[in-house]
């Protein structure tokens, strides 16, 4: 039987609970993906150009900002579903991190962001270039912003898992 797991980072909790009800309508394992230093609330403040969050995001294509390496095993599951906030556009820099420490060929790769505002195409092609600069052969999905219950269960329903 195919297993799934849901990572997901979350700054304010909004995308946990996100990733709480895409793990329970999809009978998944979940875990939180953490950074090494952790986001302050001056670190998010998007007004401020030169705050933690802003100065990472504007950083090139290949920024990264580092995780803990307390994820679990990715060889028990054949499904992987990202959530994350969208930051500026893109996920945040933590979440390309995440991707390149795990081994994902093979596997059916989902990711969805959380935002009031932004679409997830530009999340969605940041997704696929990190994918594609780590050389994994996977399914990629399409992601979504979900920002409603609706949203999400459109979404979830849309999913071709393994």
């Amino acid at each position: 039987m195919a297993k799934t797991i849901v990572l997901y980072y979350s700054a304010t909790g909004t995308t946990k609970k996100a990733a709480e009800e895409v793990a329970k309508q999809l009978g998944a394992d979940i875990a939180e993906i953490h950074p090494v230093k952790p986001y302050t609330a001056t670190d998010l403040n998007w007004h401020d150009e030169t705050t933690r969050a802003t100065v990472e995001q504007k950083q090139e294509h290949d920024g990264r900002v580092p995780i803990k390496d307390d994820l679990p095993d990715m060889a028990q599951y054949d499904n992987v579903i990202i959530g994350h906030p969208i930051w500026w556009g893109i996920p945040p820099r933590l979440i390309a991190a995440t991707i390149d420490k795990l081994d994902l060929n093979g596997k059916v790769l989902a990711t969805f962001g959380i935002s009031s505002s932004s679409s997830y195409n530009r999340s969605q092609s940041n997704v696929a270039r990190t994918v594609k600069e780590n050389g994994y052969q996977l399914d990629l999905q399409q992601g979504d912003v979900l920002n409603s219950p609706a949203a999400l269960n459109n979404w979830v329903k849309s999913l071709q898992l393994k």
